[in-house]
């Protein structure tokens, strides 16, 4: 792992891909959190006013699997599925356009 000693070296702007690529080879120091400050409102991303909360049933299984290939890409295991959902309807969204 590559060590992080400032808030600077980090790169703006990436993708969610991008973001885990890049926490998967790189790692903050103590340095880097003495460094830190609360991001200013202008920072700070949109909300996300047109989620909507669903319930959905998932096996213990697959949950558990989930969760772990989440915690090795440094995301919640929430957020890697939404990930997969619209990487998924994208490619059954370009079959059908074809």
């Amino acid at each position: 792992m590559k060590p992080i000693h400032s808030p600077n070296e980090v790169p703006k702007r990436m993708t969610d891909e991008e973001s885990a690529e890049y926490w998967e080879t790189n790692e903050i120091t103590e340095n880097f959190l003495a460094q830190a400050h609360p991001l200013e409102k202008s920072e700070m991303p949109p909300t996300r006013t047109n989620a909507r909360t669903i319930t959905i049933r998932l096996d213990v299984d697959t949950i558990t699997r989930l969760q772990e290939l989440a915690r090795q890409k440094h995301k919640g295991y929430q957020t890697l599925l939404k990930q997969f959902v619209v990487e998924r309807l994208y490619e059954e969204e370009k079959k059908l356009s074809q």
